[in-house]
């Protein structure tokens, strides 16, 4: 993120002029930001008399639903490059880093696995291999940056591993989990893999829900972080820019420290 951004977004905030009641904005974002950006927007909008609407789903794909004309005002990426594609086309910006996350795997309660064997693990013929799906979900295309890695450890894990990984969430056919379940839970509740790759936000709510999953932690040679982008789109409303300016604000960012994302715009102590 340039050093700019926030400035940038700031001074658009202070020309937008004073708050209205009862303006209403949309905000599409990725499905692991869903219950801490959902707690940020019902926060402000609580706080401001703003509606927000807000929709989660696999980035990629909500990417495509702005590109053939869904309604949005904000958009948070679980990655930069969404967004960035987005502005580039001339839909909007700029593009500000507000979160960062990373890879985990959530283990079945009787999988024998450590941070330290987790790579024998996944290649081993025996262990189901999940994880979301790539182009359409970041989750899935940090896994396969993972893979890549794993290559430079062992030679032949990237072909192995991508081969065998089940690409169990995040894709437009990918099944849904009932709507009050945790995707992550649900999956592993349900048998569909031994272990799972997601971020670790996604490991600690799919726990609450399940707790006899195992959290197993990326050892740091196979560690891949993820970037989380903003961008208020063309034609949004000034209580837009609001909302974005709250997101990146020490409120908005404390509430997704608290879900367990490093907030980068915190101040720290």
């Amino acid at each position: 993120m340039r050093l700019s951004t926030i400035p940038i977004i700031g001074a658009a905030l202070l020309s937008a002029g004073p708050a209205i009641g009862q303006e209403t904005v949309s905000l599409i974002a990725a499905g692991s930001l869903r219950t801490a950006l959902g707690q940020v927007a019902s926060d402000y909008g609580a706080s401001t008399g703003t509606t927000v609407e807000t929709r989660f789903g696999p980035s990629g794909l909500m990417r495509q639903e702005i590109e053939g004309g869904a309604a949005a005002h904000v958009f948070a990426s679980a990655n930069m490059a969404h967004p960035r594609s987005l502005e580039e086309e001339g839909r909007g910006g700029p593009v500000a880093l507000f979160a960062r996350n990373r890879l985990c795997g959530i283990a079945q309660p009787d999988l024998d696995v450590t941070s330290e064997t987790l790579l024998d693990v996944m290649l081993s013929e025996n262990t189901r291999l999940g994880t979301s799906t790539p182009g359409a979900d970041p989750s899935g295309d940090y896994a396969w940056e993972l893979f890549g890695k794993a290559e430079g450890l062992s030679p032949g894990a990237q072909e192995a591993l991508e081969g065998k990984a089940l690409q169990l969430t995040g894709g437009p056919d990918s099944e849904p989990a009932p709507e009050d379940h945790n995707t992550y839970a649900w999956v592993m509740e349900n048998d569909r893999a031994d272990l799972l790759l997601t971020y670790c936000t996604n490991a600690v709510l799919a726990q609450r829900e399940v707790p006899d999953l195992q959290i197993v932690q990326v050892p740091g040679a196979l560690s891949v972080g993820a970037d989380y982008g903003l961008m208020v789109l063309d034609g949004a409303p000034d209580a837009a820019w609001r909302l974005a300016f709250h997101i990146l604000s020490p409120a908005g960012q404390a509430v997704l420290a608290d879900y367990g994302f490093d907030a980068p715009s915190l101040p720290k102590e």
